[in-house]
């Protein structure tokens, strides 16, 4: 799909010729002397429509415009959120096979927040997944023109919105397809045609190189299956050799049966999703090569099933890390922790500035934060601070979880260093506690999207967060250095 930002009052977006006009209208609205602004200003007036953020008024082939449907959409206080609300609603209400071109109009100058919450909430709300669909409906909306009066001020912020939809799109993709459409070897192939452009590199390492890198975590889960493991290493490269890397490792079980501890059968269709940390990644990496800012990052993504079968790994087996710390597998159904923390190792060798890893990794953070806030874990206060006001400008928000030294003590085990399970009470961070004994040695933040990455019922799919807050936090990074 294509965007595009013009500076253009009310007025001249009147004569836009599209098939929808949505009319953006806070409640500081102020009518100029056209006559759309005029309908505007008497149907506020006359209640017909209300100020409340989501309240809309459709007209067909309105005299006052060109365009075939007008959407006066209310955006309320015109923040950020209340414009996302008003623009998945307003789309929603214009949506027809004939809808082709559409014109998102600011009638009051725009804040740079708020063009991201537009672009972001338009091309949600108009994305469709078709890959494996006999008779897909593809998107319709092929351009999105967003006009305001003060545009020529919005050009950077519009830049890294539109940059941000092709992350989160190649993110729902990915964490759509159905397990047998993204194998390891298909997601690591994604991840080599996302590195065929200047500056970025891409590196696949198969059973054979795992394991001579010692990662017995990882091989653990893999061994069940009977699709071959794959460990990724993308590179982005946009300052010099010289300045330390951010890190983002992505938790790719591309299907979680939960191996011998089986998952009930109920929505286990949805464990294709378990590789929405991994989708993440390559979404972010997408954004960096249209946005190419001036910083390093490096993509670790360790890509398998976690499959029952007469290989996989049982119940009490206990088995080596990469670091050398021993692990009980209490249950196999807590198999994220175990390849995420080989990489967690793995990523030492770059020395980064920041780890931060990302990962669907418990039902506990689905049961304490819903679907509207990602877990953040951190030992770094900086790194947890810059991570939440990421999520906070860019709408993809997080709440940042404990990590007491107590929370540890359900982790211990005769039998080995650590078990990968504690008891039930508080198991996001239980998790969160097994990983930060791999992330000793360098700032680090976990994000649990298992609540966040996926939405359920009609709007059943793939999220793609939080591509947009890690693009945030990188090019925040980018611009202190």
């Amino acid at each position: 799909m294509n965007f595009e930002i013009k500076p253009m009052a009310l007025a001249q977006a009147a004569k836009e010729k599209c098939d929808a006009l949505i009319v953006l209208v806070s409640q500081d609205f102020k009518a100029g002397k056209d006559e759309l602004s005029g309908l505007v200003a008497q149907a506020l007036k006359s209640a017909d429509l209300e100020s409340k953020a989501g309240k809309l008024l459709t007209l067909y082939r309105a005299p006052q415009s060109h365009a075939v449907r007008v959407v006066l959409a209310a955006t309320g206080d015109g923040t950020a959120r209340s414009v996302r609300t008003a623009v998945l609603a307003a789309v929603a209400a214009a949506k027809s096979a004939s809808l082709k071109k559409m014109v998102l109009c600011f009638a009051m100058p725009a804040r740079e927040d708020a063009v991201r919450a537009a672009v972001l909430a338009a091309a949600d709300a108009t994305y469709a997944y078709t890959l494996t669909k006999s008779q897909p409906e593809p998107r319709t909306v092929q351009k999105i023109i967003l006009t305001a009066s003060n545009a020529s001020e919005l050009q950077t912020a519009f830049d890294r919105a539109v940059a941000t939809v092709s992350g989160v799109e190649l993110a729902k993709e990915w964490a759509n397809r159905p397990a047998n459409h993204a194998t390891p070897t298909l997601l690591a192939q994604a991840a080599q045609e996302l590195a065929e452009v200047p500056k970025f590199s891409c590196e696949v390492l198969g059973p054979k190189e795992v394991a001579e890198l010692g990662m017995g975590a990882f091989m653990a889960v893999a061994q069940g299956s009977e699709q071959a493991l794959r460990f990724v290493v993308l590179r982005y490269s946009g300052a010099a050799k010289s300045h330390a890397p951010t890190v983002l490792v992505g938790k790719g079980i591309t299907f979680d049966s939960g191996g011998i501890s089986l998952k009930p059968a109920p929505e286990m269709d949805e464990m294709k999703f378990d590789m929405s940390g991994a989708a993440s990644v390559l979404g972010v990496f997408r954004a960096l090569a249209l946005l190419k800012p001036a910083i390093n990052v490096v993509g670790l993504i360790p890509a398998c099933e976690n499959l029952p079968s007469g290989r996989a790994v049982k119940p009490g087996d206990v088995v080596t890390s990469m670091s050398g710390q021993t692990i009980e597998v209490l249950n196999t159904d807590a198999e994220g922790r175990m390849i995420l923390c080989d990489a967690l190792t793995y990523a030492e060798r770059f020395k980064p500035r920041a780890v931060i890893d990302i990962a669907t990794l418990t039902g506990a953070c689905m049961i304490a934060l819903g679907g509207v806030r990602s877990g953040l874990f951190s030992t770094h206060d900086a790194l947890a601070t810059a991570l939440l006001e990421a999520g906070e400008l860019s709408q993809d928000a997080c709440w940042r979880m404990p990590l007491d030294e107590e929370y540890a003590e359900g982790l211990k085990t005769s039998f080995a260093d650590v078990a990968n399970v504690a008891g039930r009470a508080g198991g996001a961070i239980t998790a969160a506690k097994f990983l930060q004994r791999f992330a000793e040695k360098y700032a680090w933040a976990h994000l649990d999207i298992a609540g966040t990455a996926w939405k359920t019922g009609t709007s059943k799919g793939a999220s793609g967060r939080p591509v947009g807050l890690l693009v945030e936090y990188l090019v925040q990074q980018a611009h202190a250095k």
